[in-house]
């Protein structure tokens, strides 16, 4: 079976998503999420009823923006999320329009042609906050293989 790497991130925006403040994030996203679908290895993305996720409230918080995609593996997420400038001259700024949270990035192996939901997510978001990095919920700075890469059984073995 073929793994592919989903990630869940979050952030709580300082003022509602809607404050002028946050204008330079909110317009740009339409432009770094179309970057996004032409990388090497992007599979799928999370949107609401734009063309972001920003209307879809997985948490109780109404200031937390979601942002959840697929992608062929580890080294393709890293290399847009770290590599891509576009992507990083908005993540320069997000101290602008973001508050700093601990847990706010969490990444998990799923079947390919799998989509995962936001509950799911969340639950894997939760499961780092309480053990840590995990082969069900880990971190950039501590990855897990695709099952069946190690000695690590399947997350997985079909969709959710």
């Amino acid at each position: 079976m073929t793994y592919h790497l989903a990630q869940l991130n979050i952030a709580r925006f300082r003022l509602p998503a809607d404050h002028p403040v946050n204008a330079d994030f909110v317009s740009n996203l339409d432009r770094v999420n179309a970057i996004a679908e032409t990388q090497p290895g992007f599979v799928w993305r999370l949107i609401g009823e734009g063309n972001n996720a920003l209307d879809l409230k997985a948490f109780d918080d109404p200031n937390v923006a979601v942002n959840m995609s697929v992608w062929a593996d580890l080294e393709s997420l890293a290399a847009f999320a770290y590599r891509n400038e576009d992507h990083r001259a908005i993540m320069r700024r997000r101290h602008e329009w973001f508050e700093q949270m601990e847990f706010h990035l969490v990444l998990w192996w799923v079947a390919a042609g799998c989509r995962p939901i936001l509950e799911e997510a969340k639950i894997r978001l939760n499961l780092l906050r309480r053990k840590g990095p995990t082969a069900d919920a880990f971190t950039f700075k501590e990855p897990f293989p695709a099952p069946g890469e190690s000695d690590i059984s399947p997350v997985l073995d079909e969709c959710a």
